[in-house]
């Protein structure tokens, strides 16, 4: 790519399904095997801005292992390396790690090569997006194109014999039942991108690519903004021009805020939902930074539904208590909101740490595809999966560089 562009030929690359890597994603060393220097980590980040965090053959934000005081880190985990059912290596697989990873090396005196932005995308194999959850039709066409060959419903004693008797597929006794096993049941109904372009143009998308001001989504067309300023306040969450002051006097998701002083940056977000998904439940900022290279996160929930209020101590929204009937996969209505919005300003900010901050924003419960297989078969949904998920979406980071510019 760097040779194509002295040929005046502009070019992105934009890593997939990371959390099927085997760890080989986002390692600490380069492609060679050679501790990271400058001139590597610069162009890797010259020529892969962006990362895909979330698509069918899972998500790729954070893992359990990784994340283990984040509740929502347990989200479409893919725990296979792609094309098997061989177990991936958490570590150096998932974007949350990665983007420490990049704060561990300025630690170190070296360039961030891990300083991306957000997509999402579908990685189907049929020409169409598979997003919906109630109509989820996988990715790979005749091969797993209905419910039992996806593993979400049972196989018939003679169709588990054939299976067995073929050899071409494993075969799972959950609940006394025989199911096709794999890696498609661990397979979601994702996902999109989103940007942020002045207009509907290629150039102005790619642009907005190039600049990172994206997002990604589990599935449904939400919207999400994140930015970062100095002088805001909660008053400008009623202003009219409220986007046109977060342009002009801070900077947006994707961007790096420079610190002045010790004074303490407000952060806009501001979530829509999708009008034909449900409601939202909670607005939170991820938080990343490092101490000596030693890697620390935080999830604080900014704004909560029905205008509860953050719990000061665990940073966290009450129950909104929204639920799901898995007999037919209706959901709470009402219980939700259409938009969530707030400024907010990090408790334990500290002027002379690196980060980075992105927003994530969660749906009420609704039901799995795996559950929705199961309701239309007319069985009960495998004990084993999941039998809800919470739909989301994430901006892109904005990254806090310590100094003195004012």
């Amino acid at each position: 790519m760097d040779e194509l562009r002295t040929r005046g030929i502009e070019s992105l690359a934009i890593p997939h399904n990371s959390n099927g890597s085997n760890g080989q994603m986002f390692k600490l060393v380069d492609w060679a095997g050679n501790p990271m220097d400058d001139a590597y980590a610069e162009q890797r980040l010259r020529n892969e801005p962006l990362v895909e965090i979330t698509q069918v053959k899972g998500t790729s934000e954070t893992h359990p292992i990784l994340s283990d005081t984040d509740e929502w880190a347990d989200f479409e985990i893919m725990p296979y390396r792609v094309a098997t059912t061989l177990a991936s290596e958490p570590h150096g697989s998932y974007a949350r790690e990665a983007l420490l990873n990049g704060l561990a090396f300025l630690d170190r005196g070296i360039s961030n090569p891990y300083k991306f932005g957000f997509i999402g995308a579908s990685d189907t194999h049929t020409a169409a997006t598979s997003d919906d959850e109630s109509n989820y039709f996988s990715k790979v066409g005749l091969l797993d194109s209905t419910g039992f060959l996806r593993g979400s419903t049972p196989l018939s004693e003679d169709d588990a014999h054939l299976v067995r008797e073929a050899g071409r597929a494993e075969i799972k006794e959950v609940d006394g039942k025989s199911y096709m096993s794999g890696a498609y049941e661990t397979w979601g109904a994702s996902g999109l991108t989103g940007v942020w372009a002045e207009e509907n143009s290629r150039d102005a998308i790619y642009n907005a690519l190039r600049r990172k001001e994206t997002f990604a989504t589990s599935g449904p067309r939400m919207t999400i903004r994140f930015f970062a300023g100095y002088d805001f306040d909660a008053s400008m969450l009623g202003e009219q021009n409220l986007l046109t002051r977060a342009y002009a006097e801070g900077v947006s998701m994707g961007s790096e805020m420079l610190a002045s002083g010790s004074r303490i940056p407000g952060f806009v977000v501001w979530a829509i939902r999708d009008p034909k998904s449900a409601e939202l439940q909670r607005l939170q900022i991820i938080k990343g930074w490092t101490v000596d290279g030693e890697h620390h996160e935080m999830v604080y929930d900014v704004a909560c539904a029905a205008s509860g209020s953050v719990d000061p101590s665990s940073h966290r929204c009450p129950d909104n208590g929204a639920e799901v009937d898995l007999s037919d996969c209706s959901i709470t209505r009402g219980v939700g909101d259409r938009e969530l919005k707030t400024v907010w300003r990090d408790p334990d900010f500290d002027p002379n740490r690196q980060a980075f901050y992105y927003a994530r924003v969660l749906e009420n419960p609704t039901c799995r595809w795996s559950t929705w297989d199961a309701i239309r078969a007319g069985v009960a949904p495998r004990s084993d999966l999941k039998a809800t998920i919470q739909e989301r979406a994430w901006s892109s980071p904005i990254w806090f560089a310590p100094g003195n510019a004012d």
